[in-house]
């Protein structure tokens, strides 16, 4: 997919902002609203822009720890039901099927310790065929981005 200058400053200004009004990039690039509408058309259906989306401020919701878990499970035929079951659970927010000593690793937020050693022990440890997991508690975050264009 070739991008031009034009398309570069609309992602930019709809990943810094995606309520950014059209005409207000149109008017910044010096073409029409509906010039716009038909980049991004074009965008999307390059798969270069993959979706829109509301980010919930989950602290706000009283979920105040993050954490990462490595689950080793007893064999890799039993990724599939694994991540069935990791997807009933809704505080797991991210899972990666990886290479090295995890299977997989997940992204989890919970209100606090109690409540992440209690997911830990009560369903992700009792996922068949996880055999164990190591988790690593997020003391900070500092960044939090897109791939730049």
């Amino acid at each position: 997919m070739k991008i031009d200058g034009i398309d570069k400053i609309i992602i930019k200004r709809l990943v810094k902002d995606a309520r950014t009004p059209v005409l207000s990039i149109a008017r910044e690039v010096g073409i029409s609203g509906a010039a716009i509408h038909q980049r991004l058309r074009k965008l999307e259906k390059s798969n270069l822009i993959d979706g829109y989306k509301m980010i919930i401020n989950s602290k706000a919701l009283g979920y105040n720890t993050t954490a990462f878990v490595g689950v080793f499970l007893d064999s890799a035929s039993l990724y599939s039901s694994a991540i069935k079951r990791l997807k009933e659970i809704p505080e797991v927010i991210e899972s990666h099927y990886t290479t090295g000593n995890y299977a997989i690793f997940i992204k989890i937020k919970c209100k606090n310790n109690e409540d992440l050693m209690h997911l830990l022990n009560k369903n992700i440890q009792n996922i068949k065929g996880v055999s164990r997991t190591e988790t690593f508690i997020s003391l900070d975050q500092h960044i939090d981005r897109q791939i730049s264009i």
